[in-house]
């Protein structure tokens, strides 16, 4: 069969690949250290599940609308009033399958061939993926460890032409957990206006902010930025919920109308069951959030401390998410490990602590960071202990 030229080009994502290699490993009696996915490590909450279970018995297992039951659109709706101050209708909400199949919803509904879509780097490894896929080309505009991985106003400026549709924004950021200051996020939403670029703003990990940070919504920057803003966001980091795979956009009803339209042609509706169980997540109690932040404050302050104490790595303080993501060249061309492999990239350089070491990174090609790899401390402090001892190990033998 004549495969399309669009999928022929379509690389696996690199997380995936990763955690992939790892399980191989693992399946030859090998105890591996997994750091690769942005997964929180923890059971969904006992209330949500709780309400899934109800929703079974009560018999909620058929088809829903295409772009979510009403309840569900009316939850998200009063989460953003409650948490943001921001004021949508339920006619301008969609729920996904997952964040990731809101993004391909927004790209597939504003980009074509001959468009071009502003991403920063380091950037989510789908994003440039789920761009070409439309035929439109991602413009990479990289930034620096220096300014936290933020992407800078007149950055932004520069890279915009006649061809420009869209920015797509993480924030926080994955790979780099980078917090953009407010006043930074306020100047980019002032760029977006005066020049009219539409912005899609990834929040997915909105509830995952550490001290010294803040997190604002992209569209709280008044009436004229909100217009033009696209927000993503769902139930998978904040609540434990990445398998139940419920995401979600807040936008402008007439593009609203665009992607249920779509969505309503690609899978029918999002899953029943798991849209009465993020109803319960959103309208519940929160101090689950609040708890896993805890793990998680707990498990970046660990690794930054080792890290910090490792000589020649080098990163920016993580503000969200749950990711330490760090410039590892310095040890391009020294032997490692028992074997002194030498190595001149990430990819290589992760590839050998995972055969030798058994610990498992993202190579930060994959971002569009060569240099860099990823460690999601979204695991337990035992598991992150061994794994850095190995990496010390691994770099200094």
């Amino acid at each position: 069969m004549r495969l399309s030229a669009t999928v022929q080009t379509l690389k696996p994502s690199a997380t995936i690949a990763a955690a992939a290699k790892a399980k191989e490993l693992k399946q030859k009696g090998v105890t591996v250290f997994e750091f690769t996915l942005g997964e929180p490590d923890f059971i969904t909450p006992a209330h949500i599940r709780d309400a899934a279970k109800e929703a079974m018995d009560a018999g909620h297992t058929h088809y829903t609308p295409a772009s979510g039951i009403p309840e569900l659109k009316q939850a998200i709706c009063a989460t953003y009033q409650r948490d943001y101050e921001l004021d949508y209708e339920p006619n301008q909400v969609v729920v996904s399958n997952g964040a990731k199949h809101s993004i391909h919803n927004v790209l597939t509904a504003l980009c074509g061939p001959g468009d071009e879509v502003i991403i920063p780097t380091p950037y989510w490894v789908s994003y440039s993926a789920l761009v070409e896929l439309t035929g439109a080309t991602p413009v990479l505009v990289p930034t620096t460890q220096e300014s936290g991985f933020c992407l800078q106003p007149e950055q932004f400026r520069a890279a915009i032409t006649d061809r420009t549709r869209l920015l797509m924004l993480n924030n926080p950021c994955n790979p780099t957990g980078a917090a953009y200051p407010v006043e930074t996020l306020e100047a980019l939403a002032n760029v977006a206006v005066e020049k009219q670029i539409p912005v899609l703003s990834d929040e997915i990990y909105e509830k995952l902010i550490y001290e010294g940070s803040e997190f604002r919504s992209f569209a709280s920057f008044g009436k004229d930025v909100k217009d033009l803003t696209i927000i993503v966001s769902g139930v998978s980091k904040a609540y434990a919920m990445t398998g139940w795979r419920i995401g979600w956009t807040l936008a402008p009803a007439d593009l609203t109308k665009t992607m249920n339209n779509l969505q309503s042609q690609q899978t029918s509706n999002p899953c029943s069951v798991s849209q009465y169980a993020a109803i319960a997540a959103l309208n519940g109690p929160q101090d689950c959030v609040g708890e896993m932040l805890e793990e998680f404050v707990k498990r970046r302050t660990y690794v930054l401390s080792r890290l910090r104490e490792i000589p020649g790595l080098s990163f920016a303080e993580p503000g969200g998410a749950f990711y330490a993501f760090f410039d590892v060249s310095a040890y391009f061309g020294k032997p490692l490990g028992e074997n002194g492999t030498l190595v001149d990239n990430s990819s290589d350089f992760c590839t050998a602590l995972l055969e030798q070491a058994h610990v498992a990174l993202v190579t930060g090609d994959a971002f569009g960071a060569p240099g860099y790899v990823r460690l999601s401390f979204a695991t337990d402090l035992d598991t992150i202990e061994t794994g850095l001892n190995r990496l010390d190990a691994f770099l200094n033998p």
